[in-house]
């Protein structure tokens, strides 16, 4: 649902609905986000990525981990639900897939060695929602400690870099977490935190209420612009009929005054390159499995 004036001077604006991920979608590429929120049918993707599969298998690990009775939240416990978890989509192949499955056991279970078993989390997996008077933002935490009368956001990062507390103060997603938080479960959340699994080190950063307030007037600043596409989008496409036959191109002509791409390095990555000359030119798609070299864990998930 976008943002749009009401039709008379003073009336309120509805709300416009979003996630952190789609705002930080409008600020990578115009282009991509329409295609992935507003165009319908959506355009078809491209292949699933190996990286993806990685992250999403320890992240879904992890969140069964915590969900089992305290005396089985072992290591071994763990490596278990990774392996039976296992997402196999983006690999060149099954032994490829057996290598990283292994792998990614192994970092599992040292990061879960490093845990206090018993130091039970508010919430895992937790879906936490505000508004203000621009926008209803919600979104889905991977983890929400308890640290003494406040809580604090953690995020799991299996990326072959290592997250900076500069990260963690930057992250938009993280501060909007930490806002909901505060408001739905009633006591503050200042501090967010980025834990790297592969190397088990942790970025923090402690909020004060001005800086959580900056970051959410940079949300309504995004979903300002991108509400505005949205009217421009819906008053020149109407919705297409369950019976209308999926287009064979997608035409971007006439959008892209309100949804221009941003050619970039990121283009290798983005699941609609097929459908972009400009991101094909600026960057050549990527193998499913090219993020995944021998010697290096995979990049952020």
């Amino acid at each position: 649902m976008g943002a749009e004036q009401l039709g008379f001077e003073g009336m309120p604006r509805r709300l416009y609905t979003c996630t952190p991920s789609r705002l930080n979608t409008w600020l990578d590429c115009p282009r991509r986000y329409r295609m992935t929120y507003l165009d319908r049918p959506m355009p078809p993707k491209g292949p699933p990525w190996a990286h993806n599969s990685v992250g999403a298998s320890i992240h879904n690990a992890l969140a069964g981990w915590w969900r089992l009775p305290l005396p089985e939240r072992t290591p071994e416990a763990a490596g278990t639900l990774l392996v039976r978890g296992w997402l196999t989509d983006g690999f060149r192949d099954e032994e490829q897939s057996a290598r990283w499955r292994d792998r990614a056991r192994a970092m599992t279970e040292r990061y879960v060695a490093g845990l206090d078993p018993s130091d039970e989390p508010v919430g895992v997996e937790r879906t936490v929602a505000t508004r203000t008077d621009r926008i209803a933002v919600s979104g889905r935490i991977d983890r929400l400690d308890a640290r003494g009368d406040g809580l604090a956001v953690v995020d799991y990062k299996t990326g072959r870099r290592a997250p900076t507390s500069d990260d963690a103060r930057g992250s938009l997603a993280l501060a909007i977490y930490a806002v909901a938080a505060s408001r739905v479960l009633r006591r503050p959340c200042h501090r967010v935190e980025l834990h790297h699994v592969p190397s088990g080190e942790v970025a923090a950063w402690d909020h004060t209420d001005a800086s959580l307030e900056r970051h959410v007037r940079r949300a309504e600043g995004i979903a300002e612009e991108a509400a505005a596409a949205d009217e421009g989008y819906r008053a020149r496409v109407p919705r297409p009929r369950p019976s209308e036959p999926r287009p064979a191109a997608v035409d971007h002509a006439p959008h892209d005054d309100l949804f221009p791409p941003r050619p970039g390095n990121l283009c290798s990555w983005c699941d609609f390159a097929r459908h972009c000359p400009e991101g094909q030119e600026a960057a050549p798609r990527k193998e499913p499995w090219a993020a995944l070299p021998v010697d290096e864990d995979p990049v952020d998930a």
